[in-house]
C-alpha cells in the first residue's frame, strides 16, 4: 500500500514538473514583446485618464501613439507640454495648442423663460428626451449639471443662476462636457483667450422668438458682423462664428452687440 502511495506521489510530481517546464517554455516561445516606447510615452502622459484623446485612459493612448496610431497632441490635458515631450520619445514633431471649454449660453434664470415646472429625471439629457427641455428657448442650458458630473478635473460647478461655471485655472481642454451636454453649448477656445465668442446657441430667425424665450439671446442683427474692422466673423447656421486667426481682440462686435451676449474671451469669465 505504501509503496503505491509513493508511486503515485512520485508520478505527480513528475507530471506537475513536466507541465511546469512545458507551460514556461510555451510562454517564452509565444511571449508578446511589450515595446519599451509604451512606458516612456505613459511616462510623459498626466495619467487623468479623463478620455479626451479618443482613447481608453492612458495606457490605451500610449499604446497607440507607441506603434504610431496616434499623433502624439492628442492628449488635452497634458496640452503643448505634454504633446512635445511624447512628441521627442517618439522622435516626431507635434503642434499643439491648450484650449479650455467655453459655454455658449448666457441664459441665467432671470434672464431665460421657464416653460413651466418640471417633474422628472433631474439631468439635462432627461429633461430634452422627456419635456423637450426646461426651458423656452430650445437651445439653451437645461441647468441640471451634466457637465459638471463628468468633468474629471474639477473645473465645473453650478452657479447661483443656475448655468455651468468653468473654472479656467482647472479646465485642461479635454472636452468632456463638451460630449456629455445634450444640447451642444460648450466650445473649446484657445487657453490665450484672444478673440471673441457670442454666447448664445440660439438659431431660432426670428427676433421677436428670441427676446421672448430669452433676453440675452442673439437676435440675429448681424452688427457684429459688419462692424468687425477685420471681417473675421460670419454667420454660420445662424449663429455668428469668430475666425480666431484673424480677430484682434477689437471689441467692437463686444460694443455694438445690442443683448450684450458677445464676449471677448479674455472677459467671459466676469
Amino acid at each position: 500500500m505504501l509503496t503505491i502511495i509513493l508511486i503515485t506521489l512520485g508520478f505527480s510530481l513528475a507530471l506537475a514538473f513536466v507541465l511546469g517546464f512545458a507551460l514556461g517554455w510555451f510562454q517564452e516561445i509565444f511571449k508578446i514583446v511589450r515595446d519599451p516606447l509604451i512606458d516612456e510615452v505613459r511616462a510623459a502622459l498626466p495619467g487623468a485618464n479623463c478620455g479626451g484623446c479618443g482613447y481608453p485612459g492612458c495606457d490605451g493612448y500610449a499604446e497607440a501613439v507607441a506603434s504610431r496610431r496616434a499623433p502624439p497632441n492628442k492628449c488635452t490635458a497634458g496640452g503643448s507640454s505634454t504633446a512635445e515631450a511624447v512628441a521627442k520619445i517618439v522622435g516626431s514633431e507635434a503642434k499643439a495648442e491648450d484650449l479650455v471649454s467655453v459655454l455658449r449660453c448666457v441664459g441665467t434664470k432671470e434672464k431665460a423663460l421657464a416653460k413651466g415646472e418640471y417633474v422628472g429625471i433631474p439631468t439635462c439629457r432627461g429633461a430634452k428626451l422627456s419635456a423637450g427641455g426646461v426651458k423656452a428657448c430650445a437651445w439653451g442650458c437645461q441647468g441640471f449639471g451634466d457637465c459638471v458630473a463628468v468633468c474629471k478635473f474639477d473645473a465645473l460647478s453650478m452657479g447661483d443662476q443656475g448655468l455651468p461655471v468653468v473654472d479656467y485655472a482647472k479646465c485642461s481642454g479635454c472636452g468632456m462636457c463638451e460630449a456629455e451636454c445634450p444640447q451642444k453649448l460648450f466650445a473649446l477656445v484657445p487657453k490665450s483667450r484672444v478673440g471673441s465668442i457670442v454666447l448664445c446657441s440660439n438659431r431660432n430667425p426670428v427676433k421677436a422668438a428670441v427676446i421672448k424665450s430669452c433676453k440675452a439671446g442673439c437676435i440675429k442683427c448681424e452688427a457684429c458682423v459688419r462692424e468687425c474692422p477685420e471681417k473675421c466673423i460670419a454667420m454660420v447656421d445662424g449663429i455668428p462664428v469668430t475666425d480666431y486667426a484673424k480677430c484682434t481682440s477689437c471689441g467692437k462686435c463686444v460694443e455694438k452687440c445690442p443683448t450684450k451676449c458677445y464676449r471677448l474671451l479674455q472677459t467671459v469669465e466676469a
